[in-house]
């Protein structure tokens, strides 16, 4: 089954749930026996939960993370951030127009504009080179107002209450 169109979401805000919303709609693809690749910018550490069910869902699901292990800088990143983001979105591209998948999440492509790693226009460049029945789905914080323009759908996850802020730290199973 392929998509008979296919669109460009972006999920952005300050609240959780960015990556959990591409996570179900990924699911929902395979459960359809769409072809399903996630790249995933700044996570190079790991193994998170998708990793593990990837392994279980293949070859209908494909993770590829890029990034080192640890947190990227925002006021200063190191030069090997911005490069390993570089080599992400060459890949992304390659995965994009390749023919092979119907849905590409970009997990964290916004966060990585926001934070200087990656130019903007080379992500606008990659909206426009979307085929027509291949759905793009854009997650992180802060999304830059090109690619919110340049998107048919977005949804921004607005945080109210965290526990985080109350001490509970990143559970597994959970957010990792």
């Amino acid at each position: 089954m392929k998509l008979e169109q296919g669109c460009v979401q972006v999920y952005t805000g300050n609240g959780k749930g960015k990556t959990t919303a591409a996570l179900g709609l990924a699911l929902r693809a395979v459960g359809r026996e769409l072809m399903v690749c996630i790249v995933q910018f700044m996570k190079g550490g790991g193994p998170y939960g998708e990793h593990l069910v990837a392994e279980r869902l293949a070859p209908y699901l494909t993770i590829v993370t890029t990034g080192r292990k640890g947190w990227v800088k925002q006021d200063g990143p190191a030069a090997e951030d911005r490069q390993l983001a570089e080599e992400g979105l060459v890949l992304a591209r390659e995965i994009l127009t390749g023919g092979t998948y119907d849905l590409v999440i970009l997990d964290e492509i916004n966060g990585a504009v926001a934070y200087g790693l990656l130019d903007v226009e080379p992500v606008l460049e990659l909206i426009r080179l979307k085929p027509s029945r291949v759905e793009l789905v854009l997650t992180g914080r802060n999304a830059h107002e090109k690619i919110i323009e340049a998107a048919d759908l977005v949804t921004e996850m607005r945080e109210i209450k965290h526990y985080y802020k109350a001490g509970v730290p990143a559970r597994v199973g959970i957010e990792k």
